[in-house]
């Protein structure tokens, strides 16, 4: 298959938010848009035949609908649907995987409807090897918080980046996302004192200073090179003390984007999604990119 951004549909508002939002993506990108909805297989006995075929053809008008919508409203994008039968989490994986980047819906801490929200979403962000992203309906965003404009705009982008390891396919992503939209990108650097730290400032009240400004030289350190990179680019960066997750789900509250990686690894029992991933998915009001990188 051509280059193409994915989006997994659903019957749900959060759903033809991504919709709208991967067809800009995929603008920006010069690639192709893929519609696609996973019919769940096997039917269970309690689904007659006949309820399941109107179902399929309620999802392909649902796919033929929003696919003309968005060449209407993106002249000259190409857009391609199709359908697929199984278990969603393993058939979106395998789509995302294929994709420059998958988009899906999300209602955060929100009710549950749809396949794309809940369990499903997070299974699909957990195991992708490309980047995955999540993003609100109109109705969740105006609930949240309004910009620093008070009247809801969003703009920029927040990327929160753990400089303690490297995550240059984490840099790259936002870095690319925010020169095609000519967006400013808020680089957020997150650092907690050690344990020991409390009884050391106790007799020397300089020490938290000094971690600060190591955390802010190797913040400036990383981002040198991707500043050079992209000069066009206008970068803010903030080395803070405290919990990354709260911090970027507060910068991320008048943002058009956020954006945090995601270590490649597997744990015992499947893979994992780190603690900052899951926070930001579940209470950011911006949609969020999550970036897998080794």
């Amino acid at each position: 298959m051509t280059p193409h951004v994915t989006v997994g549909m659903d019957e749900s508002p959060e759903s033809l938010a991504a919709a709208l939002w991967a067809a800009e993506e995929a603008t920006l990108l010069g690639v192709a848009l893929h519609l696609v909805h996973v019919e769940e297989w096997p039917v269970t006995a309690e689904v007659p035949v006949l309820a399941a075929e109107s179902l399929v053809e309620r999802f392909d008008t649902l796919l033929r609908d929003t696919a003309d919508r968005a060449r209407r409203e993106r002249p000259g994008l190409e857009v391609t649907t199709g359908m697929s039968r199984g278990r969603a989490p393993a058939e979106l994986t395998a789509a995302a995987n294929e994709a420059e980047v998958t988009v899906l819906g999300s209602r955060g801490l929100g009710g549950v409807v749809g396949f794309l929200i809940g369990s499903v979403s997070l299974a699909v962000v957990a195991r992708a090897r490309r980047p995955v992203v999540l993003v609100r309906s109109p109705r969740d965003t105006r609930q949240a918080p309004a910009g620093a404009g008070g009247d809801g705009t969003r703009s920029g982008i927040v990327l929160g980046l753990d400089i303690e390891h490297p995550c240059d396919p984490v840099l790259a992503f936002a870095f690319g996302e925010a020169a095609r939209r000519g967006e400013e990108l808020r680089v957020v650097h997150s650092w907690n004192p050690p344990p020991t730290y409390g009884y050391a400032a106790i007799l020397d009240p300089g020490i938290g200073s000094g971690l600060g400004q190591r955390a802010a030289e190797g913040l400036a350190g990383t981002l040198r090179p991707w500043r050079s990179r992209f000069p066009a680019v206008r970068v803010v960066e903030r080395a803070v003390a405290g919990p990354a997750a709260a911090e970027l789900v507060d910068a991320s509250r008048n943002a058009g984007l956020l954006v945090v990686g995601r270590r490649s690894r597997r744990s015992p029992v499947g893979p994992h999604l780190g603690h900052v991933a899951h926070a930001v998915i579940h209470h950011s009001p911006a949609p969020v990119a999550i970036v897998p990188f080794e």
